[in-house]
């Protein structure tokens, strides 16, 4: 299975979020791409955060963004030989 523009435009999404503030959420900018504003809508439909336009993580979305930003973490780092 490969990663989709879908799936990578909800990673991103994802990425975004502060994790070390709870009470800190998102809102999808009136001039997002048309590909952010469907992430943000797919993951409400997933249960992922609280609003189709933004909000905040629930706890399964919490759980998400900590993976989705330890695995940015992890791809990103330079690899020396």
């Amino acid at each position: 299975m490969s990663y989709t523009p879908e799936l990578v435009a909800e990673l991103d999404v994802l990425r975004q979020f502060n994790l070390e503030n709870l009470q800190e959420g998102l809102k999808v900018h009136h001039e997002a791409s048309p590909a952010t504003i469907a992430a943000f809508g797919r993951l409400h439909a997933k249960g992922l955060i609280t609003q189709a336009d933004g909000g905040y993580l629930t706890s399964l979305g919490r759980d998400a963004a900590e993976q989705a930003q330890t695995l940015h973490t992890i791809l990103s780092e330079t690899v020396t030989a």
